[in-house]
């Protein structure tokens, strides 16, 4: 059976990383989160003193993109790879809201882009690769046989971040967690380099309304159909 290359981009919290997880299980295919790796960036910056609500030293972040290693190593308990910083794992620590309000800054750096897309496009290379983010059908992987758009209102994305959070312990307010999910938008909308926006070629889906089983079950249709095609 053919392998083809799966993009999944949208906005945050449309539950690109939950079903890109499952597709990869069930097809066997590797899983990238790309937006773990500039959550990974963005961690670096905070913890070496780089970014704050008041401060942003970017050529600084830049000099050090050199110092920064980002890798992923599957852990059998959990079925999925967790996010590594220099051999630190930090697939906790990039998850909360603090690092969600600094990384669409980040990611919004040309240089930090072209470090990590090019890692990105490296682990895509033999495809069989389903990799979530912002540009993965734009810029990434332009020739991406199968390319989704993930899309729903910002306040049922604010729901499930916030309950997300609550659930592993964070002390968030529903209003702080929206007003993140819309700044993020907006960043990542407006940025000069590859801002979200959907691919010609690739296929809308707004889950506002489903649940995780329907959003799987017609994401999984579409991915064996273009391997079909693909044959």
């Amino acid at each position: 059976m053919n392998k083809i290359t799966i993009a999944i981009d949208g906005f945050s919290s449309t539950g690109k990383s939950t079903v890109a997880k499952q597709l990869a299980k069930y097809l066997g295919y590797v899983y990238v989160d790309s937006g773990a790796m500039y959550r990974a960036v963005t961690y670096y910056a905070m913890q070496n003193g780089l970014i704050s609500k008041d401060d942003f030293n970017v050529e600084a972040l830049i000099y050090q993109l050199d110092n920064i290693n980002i890798t992923f190593k599957f852990n059998e308990k959990l079925g999925f790879a967790e996010v590594y910083l220099n051999n630190e794992n930090i697939e906790r620590a990039i998850r909360t809201l603090e690092v969600s309000s600094f990384v669409s800054k980040v990611a919004a750096i040309s240089e930090v882009r072209q470090k990590l897309v090019e890692q990105q496009q490296k682990m895509g290379q033999d495809k069989g690769v389903v990799m979530d983010g912002r540009d993965i059908g734009t810029v990434v992987f332009k020739d991406a046989e199968l390319k989704l758009y993930m899309i729903a209102s910002a306040e049922k994305r604010a729901v499930r971040r916030f309950d997300e959070l609550i659930e592993r312990g964070d002390q968030v307010l529903y209003e702080d967690v929206l007003k993140n999910v819309q700044e993020r938008d907006h960043i990542d909308s407006t940025r000069e380099d590859s801002p979200l926006v959907k691919a010609a070629d690739a296929i809308e889906i707004d889950n506002s309304d489903m649940t995780l089983d329907e959003q799987f079950d017609k994401i999984l249709r579409l991915a064996k159909m273009t391997i079909e095609d693909c044959e």
